[in-house]
């Protein structure tokens, strides 16, 4: 480790070296600029070379990452109309934190970072390996049309440090603000002569129903049967179990103090939803190995394809993303016509609604340049020129014939493209490519809205539309509750998430008599590892900023 923070130091220490001498320089005017970094109509006069990560998702099949009829475009828009070169440098998506935190530490991170966790850019810019984007987007901010009018300042700044100033990273958009469903085999509750399922108990019944018939569901197959399905993401894949048994009445106080565990390991409520599933695991509804795999395992993408898995959570559009590789379509083609999955909204709270905790339209991938970025200016141009709404709509739909068709009610569908081609789309709408954008978004409300369903090659138009209303329904979005930076969480975020993971997955697999025990330890443990310090400072920071009031007033 001492290696790893010495080598990011002695990067930090050059790249800034480079600022001083006026090798970063990127202005308009004066400040030791060199002519090569003026625009003319938006170009620069010498050509500028800049790199951006871009997701590896791992899928078989997929294009290459950094080599495709997207990369393409982008490089031939951006070298037309800036002469900006751009070159994409892959990055494991299911290890992206500590694949950035490697990057930064050894001083070859892209020109154009991302990624889910704040805490670890936070924790580099203090050490001075981030560049503060507030004095960019000031002496920029005319350049930036499409950023300014894509993002808003609510997005681009999201992070801004009221104290001291500094922005170290803005925040993409969600296009549509979905997060988690649960998705249910509609054969197999057809066949069983159940209906969807409208509250936990009648979940509950629908799993059992599954176990108790898994010969007539299975037939050979029947020892492979899945219940319900978690992975080794317990507190994600489980999240509407979990929100249904916090208070409803939840503060906004409450909320953010607990709120730096995106699982909700420590919000009350949740050691009872984790009660629940280690006597649904006991009883065999849930998958029983689901602890032993890692990040980007498909083996249980591979069970629900092979059409032994009767229910599971996951991202409201789980199953239909991936074209013909989808679990929708796999399913189908492996078990029947009739073979599908549903959405399903059945996990009320204690007011009997199915409540469900969104992010704002921030709260996505948080994008930062690196210390190391000699090209501020040409990244900025590369943000603002993917965040055009024609270069989006082009990005997330392609070329007419080829990968998408017009319908006759003007709705845009998708044509899956053919595996391993370079037309192929890694992720749900091209979001790996739209960075500053998560979710379709066409250029019009209306459009976007009437396509949404129709962007799911291999899936049925109205069962997408059913997970779209179901994701839609009894929301609450995130707050920005702007308070000062929580020191304790530096470094903090990785040690603190797979503690978090072990608390979930041990407590799930317990024997009932020893839960409490199991759970009480692992919160024990993460507690006195960080999180506890972590809580104090966050009701300190937020009694500082806001007093006795619980409620944060936008």
């Amino acid at each position: 480790m001492k290696k790893r923070i010495v080598a990011f130091a002695l990067a930090c220490v050059m790249g800034l070296g480079m600022v001083a001498c006026g090798g970063k320089s990127s202005g308009k005017s004066g400040g030791g600029s060199t002519g090569s970094d003026e625009l003319v109509d938006g170009k620069f006069k010498e050509t500028k070379h800049i790199t951006v990560e871009v997701y590896d998702r791992g899928i078989d099949g997929q294009s290459d990452p950094i080599n495709n009829m997207y990369t393409d475009y982008i490089k031939k828009g951006m070298l037309e109309d800036h002469n900006v070169e751009v070159e994409f440098v892959s990055v494991p998506r299911w290890t992206e934190t500590e694949e950035i935190n490697n990057l930064l530490a050894s001083g070859g991170a892209p020109d154009i970072c991302l990624t889910y966790s704040f805490p670890t850019i936070q924790t580099y810019a203090n050490m001075g390996g981030v560049l503060d984007m507030k004095p960019m987007l000031d002496e920029y901010g005319d350049e930036l049309t499409n950023l300014n009018n894509w993002l808003g300042d609510t997005n681009i700044y999201w992070n801004l440090k009221e104290e001291n100033g500094n922005l170290w990273a803005i925040e993409g958009k969600r296009a549509n603000n979905r997060r988690i469903l649960t998705f249910m085999r509609k054969d197999w509750l057809d066949k069983l002569g159940l209906e969807e399922p409208k509250t936990i108990d009648e979940f509950h019944d629908c799993l059992v129903a599954f176990r108790d018939n898994a010969d007539e569901l299975l037939g050979k197959d029947a020892k492979k049967m899945v219940p319900f399905s978690i992975s080794y993401d317990a507190g994600w894949r489980a999240a509407l179990l979990i929100e249904s048994q916090m208070d409803p009445k939840i503060t906004d106080k409450e909320l953010y103090v607990n709120g730096f565990d995106d699982r909700k390991l420590t919000q009350k409520g949740t050691k009872e939803a984790v009660k629940i599933l280690n006597d649904w695991y006991n009883d065999g509804l849930i998958w029983k190995d689901f602890a032993l795999y890692t990040a980007g395992d498909s083996t249980e993408d591979d069970m629900m394809k092979a059409g032994y898995v009767g229910a599971f959570q996951h991202n409201w559009d789980y199953p239909f993303r991936n074209g013909e590789d989808s679990i929708q379509a796999n399913l189908k083609r492996m078990v029947g016509d009739d073979a599908k999955y549903v959405a399903v909204d059945c996990f009320e709270n204690s007011e009997g609604k199915t409540l469900k905790y969104v992010d704002s339209t921030a709260g996505d991938r948080k994008i930062f340049f690196p210390a190391t970025n000699e090209e501020p200016l040409a990244s900025l141009l590369y943000l603002d020129w993917i965040s055009d709404p024609e270069h989006i709509k082009y990005l997330q739909i392609g070329d007419e014939g080829k990968t998408h068709k017009i319908l006759d009610d003007g709705a845009i569908e998708v044509i899956a493209a053919p595996q391993g081609s370079k037309e192929i789309m890694n992720s749900g709408n091209n979001i790996d490519y739209t960075i500053t954008c998560n979710g379709l978004s066409l250029g019009d409300e209306d459009l976007t809205l009437l396509s949404l369903a129709h962007s799911y090659p291999g899936s049925d138009p109205a069962d997408v539309e059913q997970a779209i209303e179901y994701a839609a329904t009894n929301t609450k979005p995130d707050k920005n509750e702007k308070v000062q930076e929580i020191v304790a969480e530096n470094g903090m975020g990785e040690a603190l998430r797979v503690k978090s993971e072990v608390a979930f997955d041990t407590s799930i697999v317990a024997k009932p008599a020893d839960f409490d025990k199991v759970w009480d330890a692992a919160i024990e443990d993460y507690l006195s590892s960080g999180g506890q310090a972590i809580i104090d400072e966050r009701i300190q920071k937020f009694e500082a900023k806001y007093g006795s009031a619980t409620t944060i007033e936008e």
